[in-house]
């Protein structure tokens, strides 16, 4: 597998996940050196845990970058963000975003001008915090790019700690929509039963529900691990064996 030198990298964007992803290629020895102006509430954060990295413009974000690295936060979108930077991609750069619903193709002005672009989703729902950086030594990534520069995108996930699969850019939309449903059906569920919890009087439910939800998840995720199973199918059996 190609595996990319040491980079210097640029962040653009204010998802969380960004002061996440540049300590995680810090860690593979890449080098943070610029960033964009954080969202207000992480930027004191950011700049702490990426000691040393600088907030510049995107434009001089992207020029003083062999990597750039694209993550939308609130109110922004890749789109939006690849068009601020509009003509200042340079030939030979890797630049891969992090938003699940898009492969490539959001990024073909940067490829037009002979970047390397890639899609490269870590599965994993952040807090912004150095806490994420262990988390994604144990999280798969989704990435999607041409088949000659596959091994540069599954190299630095490798890099980051994480295992790569291959979602092609036709599916990016439905692997997103999976996503987003565990994220926001997990917390939904979690966030009803420990209100009702505390109806009732139940002091911490978070940690009276931990282990319950962890196990529920965890058998879920093992009987489904491989995919074949249907879960409609399968929960219909345990209501038929229930009722008997």
């Amino acid at each position: 597998m190609m595996t990319p030198g040491r980079l210097d990298v640029g962040l653009v964007g204010t998802a969380r996940e960004i002061p996440v992803i540049g300590m995680a290629l810090a860690g593979a020895g890449h080098i943070p050196w610029f960033m964009t102006e954080p969202a207000p509430e992480a930027r004191e954060t950011s700049l702490v845990q990426l000691r040393g990295v600088t907030i510049r413009p995107v434009d001089e974000v992207v020029q003083g970058s062999d990597l750039v690295v694209i993550a939308p936060g609130e109110g922004e979108t890749v789109e939006s963000l690849v068009a601020d930077i509009a003509d200042g991609w340079k030939a030979g750069q890797i630049v891969f975003h992090t938003d699940p619903a898009h492969g490539i193709d959001v990024l073909e002005p940067a490829r037009a001008a002979g970047a390397i672009t890639l899609a490269i989703h870590p599965v994993l729902h952040f807090t912004g915090t150095s806490l994420d950086v262990q988390r994604l030594k144990d999280a798969y990534f989704a990435v999607t790019a041409p088949a000659t520069v596959m091994p540069i995108a599954q190299a630095l996930v490798v890099e980051m700690g994480g295992e790569p699969f291959v979602v092609d850019e036709a599916d990016r939309p439905a692997y997103a929509e999976v996503v987003d449903t565990v994220a926001t059906f997990s917390r939904a569920i979690i966030d009803q039963s420990t209100f009702r919890l505390t109806e009732i009087g139940v002091k911490r439910p978070g940690e009276v529900l931990r282990a319950l939800a962890h196990s529920a998840v965890d058998e879920s995720l093992r009987r489904s691990a491989d995919g074949a199973v249907d879960p409609v199918e399968a929960w219909l059996d345990d209501t038929s064996e229930d009722d008997d």
